[in-house]
Protein backbone atom coordinates (compact mmCIF):
# COMPACT_ATOMS: atom_id res chain seq x y z
CA UNK A 1 0.00 0.00 0.00
CA UNK A 2 1.63 3.26 -0.87
CA UNK A 3 1.06 5.90 1.42
CA UNK A 4 1.99 9.41 -0.60
CA UNK A 5 2.44 12.38 1.60
CA UNK A 6 2.20 16.06 -1.21
CA UNK A 7 1.73 20.03 -1.29
CA UNK A 8 0.02 21.24 -4.09
CA UNK A 9 -1.93 25.00 -4.09
CA UNK A 10 -5.22 25.77 -3.93
CA UNK A 11 -6.48 28.68 -5.43
CA UNK A 12 -10.03 28.40 -3.07
CA UNK A 13 -7.33 29.52 -0.12
CA UNK A 14 -4.66 31.11 -1.62
CA UNK A 15 -1.95 28.68 -0.32
CA UNK A 16 -0.15 25.41 -0.55
CA UNK A 17 -2.19 22.80 1.24
CA UNK A 18 -0.52 18.98 2.50
CA UNK A 19 -2.63 15.82 2.09
CA UNK A 20 -2.41 12.61 2.71
CA UNK A 21 -3.34 9.39 -0.09
CA UNK A 22 -3.38 6.21 0.24
CA UNK A 23 -2.97 4.20 -3.15
CA UNK A 24 -3.25 0.58 -3.85
CA UNK A 25 -0.83 0.78 -7.03
CA UNK A 26 2.00 -1.84 -5.67
CA UNK A 27 -0.40 -4.68 -4.33
CA UNK A 28 1.35 -8.70 -4.56
CA UNK A 29 -0.41 -10.77 -5.53
CA UNK A 30 0.37 -14.59 -4.60
CA UNK A 31 1.22 -17.10 -7.29
CA UNK A 32 -2.00 -18.86 -8.74
CA UNK A 33 -4.48 -15.47 -7.88
CA UNK A 34 -5.43 -13.61 -10.67
CA UNK A 35 -4.01 -9.90 -11.22
CA UNK A 36 -6.33 -7.16 -10.60
CA UNK A 37 -7.36 -5.66 -12.87
CA UNK A 38 -6.50 -2.12 -13.87
CA UNK A 39 -8.67 0.86 -13.99
CA UNK A 40 -9.23 3.17 -12.11
CA UNK A 41 -9.40 3.51 -8.41
CA UNK A 42 -12.46 4.24 -6.54
CA UNK A 43 -12.04 7.51 -3.92
CA UNK A 44 -13.19 8.08 -0.77
CA UNK A 45 -12.43 11.98 0.14
CA UNK A 46 -11.89 11.47 3.93
CA UNK A 47 -11.69 14.38 6.65
CA UNK A 48 -10.66 15.18 9.81
CA UNK A 49 -12.84 15.95 12.97
CA UNK A 50 -11.73 19.28 14.69
CA UNK A 51 -8.37 19.71 16.33
CA UNK A 52 -7.16 17.59 13.74
CA UNK A 53 -5.06 17.41 10.41
CA UNK A 54 -4.47 15.02 7.15
CA UNK A 55 -2.65 12.41 9.43
CA UNK A 56 -5.41 11.16 11.47
CA UNK A 57 -7.35 9.02 9.91
CA UNK A 58 -4.36 6.52 9.47
CA UNK A 59 -3.15 7.19 12.69
CA UNK A 60 -6.19 6.62 14.61
CA UNK A 61 -7.56 3.65 12.36
CA UNK A 62 -6.82 0.70 10.45
CA UNK A 63 -8.31 2.44 7.61
CA UNK A 64 -5.51 1.96 5.17
CA UNK A 65 -5.17 -1.37 5.57
CA UNK A 66 -9.15 -1.90 4.70
CA UNK A 67 -8.45 0.52 1.54
CA UNK A 68 -5.99 -2.10 0.48
CA UNK A 69 -8.18 -5.17 0.72
CA UNK A 70 -10.92 -2.93 -1.31
CA UNK A 71 -8.50 -1.35 -3.81
CA UNK A 72 -9.87 1.77 -2.63
CA UNK A 73 -7.94 5.34 -2.85
CA UNK A 74 -8.40 7.42 0.29
CA UNK A 75 -7.49 10.81 0.27
CA UNK A 76 -7.47 12.96 3.02
CA UNK A 77 -6.70 16.59 3.39
CA UNK A 78 -6.42 19.32 6.49
CA UNK A 79 -9.04 21.51 6.89
CA UNK A 80 -7.85 22.83 10.07
CA UNK A 81 -11.26 23.78 12.31
CA UNK A 82 -13.22 25.40 9.19
CA UNK A 83 -15.68 22.54 9.13
CA UNK A 84 -15.17 22.33 5.54
CA UNK A 85 -17.28 25.30 4.26
CA UNK A 86 -16.84 28.65 2.29
CA UNK A 87 -16.73 31.82 4.48
CA UNK A 88 -16.65 34.57 1.85
CA UNK A 89 -16.17 37.35 4.27
CA UNK A 90 -12.75 36.03 5.46
CA UNK A 91 -11.96 34.43 1.88
CA UNK A 92 -11.80 30.92 3.96
CA UNK A 93 -12.74 28.93 0.93
CA UNK A 94 -12.87 25.22 2.82
CA UNK A 95 -15.91 23.79 0.90
CA UNK A 96 -14.98 25.00 -2.56
CA UNK A 97 -11.13 23.79 -1.66
CA UNK A 98 -12.58 20.71 -0.73
CA UNK A 99 -15.40 19.61 -3.79
CA UNK A 100 -12.98 21.86 -6.55
CA UNK A 101 -9.53 21.79 -5.71
CA UNK A 102 -8.73 18.57 -4.13
CA UNK A 103 -10.78 16.60 -6.43
CA UNK A 104 -9.19 18.10 -9.43
CA UNK A 105 -5.94 17.77 -8.34
CA UNK A 106 -6.02 13.89 -6.94
CA UNK A 107 -8.07 13.22 -10.70
CA UNK A 108 -5.12 14.95 -12.47
CA UNK A 109 -2.28 13.19 -10.41
CA UNK A 110 -3.42 10.01 -9.81
CA UNK A 111 -5.66 7.37 -11.35
CA UNK A 112 -8.58 8.27 -10.16
CA UNK A 113 -12.09 7.63 -11.85
CA UNK A 114 -13.86 10.90 -12.57
CA UNK A 115 -17.19 9.22 -12.10
CA UNK A 116 -19.96 10.66 -9.32
CA UNK A 117 -20.24 7.02 -8.42
CA UNK A 118 -17.19 5.97 -7.86
CA UNK A 119 -16.64 9.21 -5.64
CA UNK A 120 -17.34 9.25 -2.13
CA UNK A 121 -17.00 11.53 0.57
CA UNK A 122 -17.02 11.06 4.17
CA UNK A 123 -15.37 12.46 7.65
CA UNK A 124 -15.85 12.36 11.46
CA UNK A 125 -17.72 14.95 14.06
CA UNK A 126 -16.74 18.22 12.36
CA UNK A 127 -15.30 16.16 9.17
CA UNK A 128 -18.61 14.15 9.16
CA UNK A 129 -20.03 17.90 8.98
CA UNK A 130 -18.21 18.81 6.82
CA UNK A 131 -18.85 15.44 3.96
CA UNK A 132 -22.48 16.31 4.65
CA UNK A 133 -22.42 19.83 3.51
CA UNK A 134 -20.46 19.46 1.01
CA UNK A 135 -22.04 16.50 -0.41
CA UNK A 136 -25.36 17.56 -0.75
CA UNK A 137 -24.05 20.83 -2.29
CA UNK A 138 -22.23 18.72 -5.09
CA UNK A 139 -24.08 15.58 -5.91
CA UNK A 140 -22.72 15.89 -9.37
CA UNK A 141 -19.51 14.90 -7.97
CA UNK A 142 -19.74 12.60 -4.77
CA UNK A 143 -21.92 9.54 -5.32
CA UNK A 144 -22.14 8.54 -1.58
CA UNK A 145 -21.55 9.97 1.95
CA UNK A 146 -20.26 9.28 5.33
CA UNK A 147 -21.08 10.82 7.99
CA UNK A 148 -19.60 9.29 11.72
CA UNK A 149 -20.85 10.80 14.65
CA UNK A 150 -21.39 14.18 12.71
CA UNK A 151 -20.88 17.78 14.30
CA UNK A 152 -24.51 18.72 13.14
CA UNK A 153 -23.97 21.73 15.36
CA UNK A 154 -26.03 24.74 14.26
CA UNK A 155 -28.33 24.99 16.30
CA UNK A 156 -25.67 24.98 19.62
CA UNK A 157 -23.46 27.64 17.11
CA UNK A 158 -26.82 29.85 17.31
CA UNK A 159 -26.91 29.79 20.43
CA UNK A 160 -23.63 30.54 21.65
CA UNK A 161 -23.97 34.08 23.29
CA UNK A 162 -20.21 34.47 24.92
CA UNK A 163 -16.92 35.00 22.97
CA UNK A 164 -14.48 32.64 25.67
CA UNK A 165 -11.42 30.98 25.32
CA UNK A 166 -13.44 27.33 24.78
CA UNK A 167 -13.47 27.14 20.45
CA UNK A 168 -16.31 24.86 21.46
CA UNK A 169 -18.60 27.66 23.19
CA UNK A 170 -17.22 30.40 21.33
CA UNK A 171 -19.50 32.69 19.56
CA UNK A 172 -16.42 34.42 17.70
CA UNK A 173 -14.76 30.80 16.64
CA UNK A 174 -18.10 29.75 15.33
CA UNK A 175 -18.74 33.54 13.14
CA UNK A 176 -15.29 33.01 11.64
CA UNK A 177 -16.66 29.61 10.20
CA UNK A 178 -20.39 30.18 9.44
CA UNK A 179 -20.68 33.82 9.36
CA UNK A 180 -23.70 35.99 10.52
CA UNK A 181 -25.03 33.19 12.62
CA UNK A 182 -28.65 34.86 12.55
CA UNK A 183 -28.39 33.70 8.22
CA UNK A 184 -27.15 30.64 8.90
CA UNK A 185 -30.38 28.73 9.25
CA UNK A 186 -31.44 28.27 5.45
CA UNK A 187 -28.02 29.37 4.05
CA UNK A 188 -25.96 26.99 2.10
CA UNK A 189 -24.07 25.24 5.00
CA UNK A 190 -27.53 24.29 6.17
CA UNK A 191 -27.18 20.44 6.08
CA UNK A 192 -31.16 20.35 6.51
CA UNK A 193 -32.33 22.81 4.12
CA UNK A 194 -29.51 21.60 1.04
CA UNK A 195 -31.49 18.37 1.55
CA UNK A 196 -34.84 19.79 1.07
CA UNK A 197 -33.45 21.77 -1.86
CA UNK A 198 -31.87 18.76 -3.65
CA UNK A 199 -34.81 16.53 -2.29
CA UNK A 200 -36.10 15.85 -5.91
CA UNK A 201 -32.89 15.57 -7.72
CA UNK A 202 -32.79 12.32 -9.20
CA UNK A 203 -29.01 12.46 -8.42
CA UNK A 204 -29.64 12.93 -4.73
CA UNK A 205 -26.46 11.19 -2.97
CA UNK A 206 -26.56 7.89 -0.68
CA UNK A 207 -26.03 8.46 2.42
CA UNK A 208 -24.41 6.78 5.70
CA UNK A 209 -24.87 8.05 8.99
CA UNK A 210 -24.07 6.46 12.52
CA UNK A 211 -23.30 7.58 16.20
CA UNK A 212 -22.71 6.26 19.23
CA UNK A 213 -25.01 6.16 21.86
CA UNK A 214 -23.01 7.35 24.30
CA UNK A 215 -22.47 10.14 22.20
CA UNK A 216 -23.69 13.61 23.13
CA UNK A 217 -24.16 14.62 19.44
CA UNK A 218 -26.80 11.27 18.57
CA UNK A 219 -29.89 13.53 19.02
CA UNK A 220 -29.43 15.83 16.29
CA UNK A 221 -28.15 12.88 13.68
CA UNK A 222 -31.54 11.08 14.83
CA UNK A 223 -33.47 14.28 14.08
CA UNK A 224 -31.22 14.89 10.71
CA UNK A 225 -31.52 10.60 10.11
CA UNK A 226 -35.41 11.11 10.43
CA UNK A 227 -35.42 14.44 8.07
CA UNK A 228 -33.40 12.73 5.36
CA UNK A 229 -35.96 9.43 4.95
CA UNK A 230 -38.64 12.14 4.96
CA UNK A 231 -37.38 13.49 1.96
CA UNK A 232 -36.90 10.59 -0.03
CA UNK A 233 -32.98 9.79 0.64
CA UNK A 234 -31.70 6.56 0.27
CA UNK A 235 -29.99 6.44 4.21
CA UNK A 236 -28.58 3.95 6.44
CA UNK A 237 -28.37 3.79 9.78
CA UNK A 238 -26.24 2.33 12.50
CA UNK A 239 -25.38 3.11 15.97
CA UNK A 240 -24.29 1.30 18.80
CA UNK A 241 -22.40 1.61 22.12
CA UNK A 242 -19.32 4.03 22.06
CA UNK A 243 -18.65 7.52 22.49
CA UNK A 244 -17.25 10.56 20.40
CA UNK A 245 -13.98 8.64 20.27
CA UNK A 246 -11.39 6.59 18.09
CA UNK A 247 -12.63 3.41 19.04
CA UNK A 248 -15.98 3.83 17.64
CA UNK A 249 -14.86 5.62 14.76
CA UNK A 250 -12.24 2.82 13.85
CA UNK A 251 -15.34 0.46 13.97
CA UNK A 252 -17.45 2.17 11.49
CA UNK A 253 -15.16 3.31 9.31
CA UNK A 254 -14.95 -0.34 8.27
CA UNK A 255 -18.79 -0.66 8.69
CA UNK A 256 -18.96 2.26 6.12
CA UNK A 257 -16.76 1.00 3.81
CA UNK A 258 -18.67 -2.35 3.59
CA UNK A 259 -21.47 -0.40 2.85
CA UNK A 260 -19.62 1.44 -0.42
CA UNK A 261 -19.93 -0.02 -4.01
CA UNK A 262 -16.65 -1.58 -3.74
CA UNK A 263 -17.15 -5.19 -4.93
CA UNK A 264 -15.19 -8.24 -3.09
CA UNK A 265 -12.72 -7.64 -0.82
CA UNK A 266 -9.29 -8.69 -2.59
CA UNK A 267 -6.61 -10.65 -1.31
CA UNK A 268 -2.80 -9.93 -1.30
CA UNK A 269 -0.52 -7.76 0.44
CA UNK A 270 1.24 -4.79 0.68
CA UNK A 271 3.71 -2.98 2.02
CA UNK A 272 3.78 -5.19 4.55
CA UNK A 273 0.23 -5.92 5.91
CA UNK A 274 -1.53 -9.23 4.93
CA UNK A 275 -5.11 -9.63 4.40
CA UNK A 276 -6.93 -10.88 7.42
CA UNK A 277 -10.19 -11.95 4.90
Amino acid sequence: MAIIQCNFFSKSLARTVPIQVVLPTDKFVFPGQPEPEEKPFKTLYLLHGIFGNYTDWVAGTRVQAWAQDRDLCVVMPSGDNSFYVDNRKTSALYGSFIAKDLVEFTRKSFPLSREREDTFIGGLSMGGFGAIVNGLQHPETFGHVIGLSAALVLDKARASAEYTDNIMTNRGYYESVFGDLDKVIGGENDYTALAERGANREDKPRMYLACGTEDGLIAPNYEFRDRLIELGYDVTWEEGPGGHDWTFWDSYILKAMEWLPLGDVSQGISSGHVSED
